[in-house]
């Protein structure tokens, strides 16, 4: 894989699995009645909870594998699953399990000031899927430098894309209507189950080469 496409891989396949436009409608609805500048104070706490999440987890993601000597290929095959599993709920127009349920959206109208942690930097945005992306990224980027920084800079464009569809939420939930949504989380899914494919079989590689 050329370095171009290693990075256009990267930031897409953050993209789809933290989902910004598949989030929109959750962001609206638990920030509903919020004046514009507490609106605001939510929105840029959750994305420093998911650029800072994403970057901590590439930076230690090799020494994890070091500490619990489990290799790339088993952690790419795990991811694959787990990823798949997302995409398989996305692509039936339903909210994974690793995302927001009638409990947590509940419990978080009541908790209002914890609504940048949790559940919006965690899980709705920086949740298990996309930890085990840029773990899986920063180990196939090995020792190069530049394949190295490629995980850094889809965390950083992911983060300020997420933080312009989120801003601009209401205009663009008006523009797309639910309709919408549902249509864009679906071919994000479909993105999304086709990278935890290839994640599966190139750890099945690596694991059994002669395959």
């Amino acid at each position: 894989m050329s370095e171009l496409a290693f990075y256009a891989a990267v930031i897409v396949s953050l993209f789809a699995i933290v989902d910004p436009i598949g989030t929109l409608p959750f962001f609206v609805a638990l920030t509903d009645g919020f004046s514009e500048e507490d609106r605001g104070i939510i929105l840029r706490r959750a994305l420093m909870v998911l650029g800072g999440l994403l970057t901590i987890f590439a930076l230690v993601g090799r020494f994890l594998f070091a500490a619990f000597g489990f290799t790339l290929g088993a952690f790419e095959i795990a991811g694959g699953i787990l990823l798949f599993t997302v995409a398989y709920d996305m692509l039936h127009g339903e909210m994974a399990r690793t995302r927001l349920s009638t409990e947590d959206r509940e419990e978080a109208i009541a908790r209002r000031d914890e609504l940048s942690v949790v559940p919006l930097g965690i899980p709705l945005l920086a949740g298990p899927g996309a930890i085990s992306t840029v773990m899986i990224y920063e180990g196939a980027a090995g020792s190069d430098l530049l394949l190295i920084f490629a995980t850094f800079v889809g965390v950083a464009v992911v983060t300020v894309t997420t933080y312009i569809v989120l801003h601009y939420g209401q205009r663009i939930l008006r523009s797309l209507g639910r309709v919408g949504i549902m249509a864009m989380t679906r071919v994000l899914g479909l993105l999304l189950a086709a990278v935890g494919v290839q994640f599966v079989i190139n750890g099945a590689l690596a694991v059994a080469p002669h395959l």
